[in-house]
């Protein structure tokens, strides 16, 4: 006798072919929101990882990243924007190799931790060019062989560019205070004054223009 009420049975092979067809079908017809789940998932792990969200804006580009609390602005410009203009050098607050400019002002980026500089505009000696064009002060450390072994100039150029944004036309005191924490082991530190001094006059000129 066949009864219809008693309950429709299933093998189950086909209860497992009818699950895969339903994640399938919803693949197709979502993928975005697979998309997002990955997304979430990444973050979950970095979140759980000890991780912090960081919005940094260099040389006008605003990055979001993902850092450790401890990082320095030092190391998420060279290790994850891969600015590597920014020197280590002592990594110690002591040379200027590190220098940047934060909302105009020089800061020792390896003695700043990445997660205070959010929000905040960030200067690269990068962020100096207008595209393949030399900054002025660049120029004028070129002309006036402001550099040796080339190594703590982006540092010293950024130190520079501080003072100029404050004072276009600087005393030599001026510059030799403002450009005191900036060390030279090649001893480069008449031709870079005299670099400062002419990028002074550059700026000058082209304002006059």
């Amino acid at each position: 006798m066949n009864d219809k009420s008693s309950p429709r049975k299933f093998s189950r092979r086909k209860f497992v072919q009818g699950v895969s067809t339903t994640i399938i079908g919803s693949y197709v017809l979502t993928p975005g929101v697979s998309k997002i789940s990955e997304k979430l998932e990444a973050e979950t792990k970095e979140i759980a990882s000890g991780k912090k969200p960081l919005n940094l804006i260099v040389n006008k580009v605003r990055y979001e990243l993902m850092i450790s609390p401890e990082t320095t602005l030092a190391e998420v410009l060279r290790n994850e924007l891969k600015l590597t203009g920014t020197k280590l050098i002592c990594n110690h607050g002591e040379c200027g190799g590190c220098t940047v400019l934060l909302n105009g002002e020089a800061i020792y980026s390896c003695q700043m931790l990445a997660l205070d500089a959010g929000e905040k505009e960030v200067t690269t000696i990068e962020g100096l060019l207008t595209g393949e064009e030399l900054h002025p002060i660049q120029k004028a450390f070129v002309e006036h062989d402001g550099l040796q072994c080339g190594y703590c100039t982006p540092g010293q150029i950024i130190a520079a560019q501080a003072i100029l944004l404050k004072n276009s036309q600087p005393s030599k005191e001026e510059i030799l205070t403002g450009m005191s924490g900036n060390l030279c082991r090649c001893a480069a530190y008449p031709n870079i004054l005299k670099s400062v001094l002419a990028a002074a006059g550059y700026l000058t000129e082209g304002t006059n223009r």
